[in-house]
Parts: structure tokens; C-alpha cells; sequence
């Protein structure tokens, strides 16, 4: 068990088949799209979002304190591997979550903000602006500031800057979002 345990990938997809099993367990709802799909949107959401959270209570509040002969072990190796799964997990909850909405059939209604279908809107569209900012804000300034592209120090210093006050931002809207997709139904 231990040699399973040791491998993530392993762990994983042991924990994919359990989850399986339990959408064809004759107590279960059954195995369809819609079942499926929200299962994947809530895992790749808790992925998002506890990453989102862990930069933010953990990570940067802690590098200061983080003696400057230790740091890289933070920005060379734990920071691109968890900025991996955080654009990964952003990407997937997007996609599943718009999934989701067209097999609902309220896609078009909850990106309009229609009767019905407005608050759902309200954390997709919130949704979608934290999926920009992840991809085309932090993510492109985390690249600078890791040293993962070529970039002088100043250059470094305002790209974690930036990519921080973005990642505040989006932890900022995921208050709001998660309140807009948990009441939804």
C-alpha cells in the first residue's frame, strides 16, 4: 500500500476508480453526463480554488519571513509545480462548468443573466474573469517573477507584484462566486 500511496498518480487514479464505483453503486444515482460533470467541476474547483488559497494565506504571506538562502526552494520547485495545477484546475472548472450549464440547458440564459438562471450568471462570469486573470495576468507575470523567463530583477519585483494583487483579486471574487454557484440549486 505504501508503494501505491508514495505515487500521486497512483493515489489518483485509485480515488477516480473508488468515485466510479460509488456513481455505480445500486444505491447511487447512477453514472450520467450530468452527475459526472459536476463531480469533475467541484474537484477541479476545490483544485482552483484551494491552490488560489494556499498562495494566499500561506505562501505569500510566509515568504518574507522565508531566510533568502531557502527561498528558492519555493520559487524553483513547490511555486511552478502549484501554479501547474492552479491554471490546470482553473482551465477544467471553466470547461466543465460551461458543460455543465449547456446540459442544463441554461447556458445562454445564465451568461445573459436571465430570470431563473442570473445568479448561476453572476459566478460564471465571475468564474470567467478569474480564469482570465490566471492565465493571462498571473501566470505570464509568475513566469517573470520565478526566473522561468529571462527578465531583470525590476522587471522580476513588479511581475510578483502584479501577480499578487491579481491572485488578491481573484480571491476577492471567489467569495462572491462561490456564493452565486452554491445557492444556485
Amino acid at each position: 500500500m505504501g508503494k501505491i500511496l508514495e505515487n500521486l498518480h497512483y493515489t489518483l487514479a485509485i480515488g477516480f476508480l473508488l468515485g466510479l464505483g460509488l456513481f455505480l453503486a445500486p444505491y447511487a444515482p447512477g453514472l450520467n453526463g450530468i452527475a459526472v460533470f459536476q463531480w469533475l467541476h467541484v474537484f477541479f474547483g476545490i483544485t482552483w480554488i484551494g491552490l488560489l488559497y494556499y498562495f494566499n494565506f500561506v505562501q505569500i504571506p510566509t515568504m518574507p519571513a522565508i531566510p533568502a538562502e531557502l527561498k528558492p526552494g519555493v520559487s524553483k520547485f513547490i511555486a511552478p509545480k502549484a501554479l501547474f495545477f492552479f491554471r490546470w484546475g482553473a482551465a477544467f472548472t471553466v470547461l466543465t462548468g460551461l458543460i455543465l450549464a449547456w446540459l442544463y440547458q441554461e447556458l445562454v440564459e445564465a451568461l445573459t443573466f436571465q430570470e431563473g438562471a442570473r445568479l448561476i450568471g453572476i459566478g460564471m462570469w465571475l468564474a470567467l474573469i478569474m480564469a482570465f486573470n490566471v492565465w493571462f495576468i498571473i501566470w505570464p507575470n509568475q513566469k517573470r517573477a520565478l526566473g522561468l523567463v529571462e527578465a531583470d530583477d525590476a522587471s522580476k519585483a513588479k511581475s510578483a507584484r502584479v501577480a499578487m494583487l491579481t491572485s488578491r483579486v481573484n480571491t476577492l471574487l471567489s467569495i462572491p462566486m462561490l456564493v452565486a454557484m452554491t445557492v444556485f440549486r
